[in-house]
């Protein structure tokens, strides 16, 4: 199925199932399952329950099979049998069903985009971009992201997959897994890597073989606000995504990039990520009949989760509702916050990228 076909249908899908709740990695660990529910009572509390541009789909947990698109079978032996080989992943009683249950939430949301049946698809609990191959790592137990891009491309007929990465984090576990992958095109925005796990993400991290020139990193400095965000999705999203004419758009990440995260050091406010998400939205129309798949997971102040997340809704759905700030910005914050370092790091980049792309030639 190609861009040619417009979708059947027009409203919002979200994905969510009250057992991803059991990702949780403990007390005293950043990532709780409980934030999960804690969106859907603010969704619920916002009036959107009865709206008739969303509705609310389950899934089922992703196969022994769905895992091996990305995954190496003693990978899930070993989370299946609790075995953690990263520090700041442990494997706790549930996780291995949690994860499979993301996984096929994530999946569920790219089939009901790509077949037409929604325009847009939220999957709760998707984006854990920094799982590999053959291993955990960073809070991911399973790269979703991943999956989802590769079920449709090996078994529904896609044929380009754009990955817009705007969590905080550079989405290591993506990138490595195609990066040698011409049909997929990750364009991930994250906090300078030199000052933030993974420590990956640098502007000459191009890709390799058939996939070099298809993996583009955009390091944000410390403190980036939404005018540098806006810059850099103009400047290198935005004609990427017009050359490149994906079927579908996969927009993966939550609140970490909000200034009062704690574990990062960004500048976004809730505001600011639903101008950002109506930005990427407007460009899903124009270039994939709106098609997106938004997978959210990320936040670790569970203050600000609730707002951020429903930021997002709203600018990628196009539903317009009120969003309150909870935190009241710091007197650093500006609009235009690390504007000058964006620009000078998207000139380094449109430089590298001329050598692959006419949009930088």
């Amino acid at each position: 199925m190609g861009c040619g076909a417009a979708p059947m249908g027009s409203d919002n899908a979200i994905v969510y199932s009250e057992g991803i709740s059991r990702y949780d990695f403990g007390p005293g660990h950043p990532f709780r399952g409980e934030r999960f529910g804690r969106f859907m009572r603010a969704f619920l509390e916002a009036g959107l329950g009865d709206d008739p541009r969303f509705e609310i789909l389950g899934a089922e947990p992703a196969g022994e099979e769905d895992l091996l698109l990305a995954h190496s079978e003693g990978l899930i032996r070993r989370i299946e049998r609790g075995e953690s080989s990263d520090p700041d992943t442990p494997l706790r009683p549930g996780i291995y069903e949690a994860a499979k249950l993301i996984v096929g939430s994530s999946m569920r949301a790219g089939e009901l985009v790509l077949k037409g049946a929604h325009r847009v698809a939220f999957g709760l609990g998707g984006g854990l971009h920094h799982a590999k191959r053959d291993g955990e790592a960073g809070f991911c137990v399973f790269n979703d992201v991943a999956i989802c891009a590769l079920n449709l491309l090996e078994r529904l007929g896609a044929r380009r997959i754009l990955v817009l990465d705007m969590d905080a984090h550079a989405g290591d576990g993506t990138a490595e897994l195609f990066y040698g992958d011409p049909r997929v095109l990750l364009v991930d925005l994250h906090q300078d890597p030199r000052t933030l796990y993974p420590f990956k993400g640098f502007p000459w991290e191009v890709g390799e073989g058939d996939g070099e020139g298809f993996t583009v990193n955009i390091p944000l400095p410390p403190g980036s606000s939404e005018m540098a965000y806006e810059y850099a999705l103009r400047e290198v999203f935005e004609p990427l995504a017009e050359e490149f004419s994906p079927d579908l758009i996969i927009r993966n990440g939550g609140s970490d990039p909000h200034f009062a995260d704690g574990l990062t050091d960004l500048g976004l406010t809730a505001m600011g990520f639903k101008a950002l998400c109506r930005r990427v939205k407007a460009v899903a129309d124009r270039v994939c009949h709106g098609r997106i798949v938004d997978l959210i997971a990320s936040g670790y102040n569970p203050v600000v989760l609730p707002s951020c997340w429903l930021a997002i809704l709203s600018g990628t759905s196009g539903v317009d509702f009120p969003i309150e700030e909870p935190v009241e910005p710091p007197s650093w914050l500006r609009r235009d916050s690390g504007l000058d370092g964006v620009k000078r790091s998207v000139g380094e980049l449109k430089r590298i990228l001329s050598n692959y792309w006419d949009a930088f030639k």
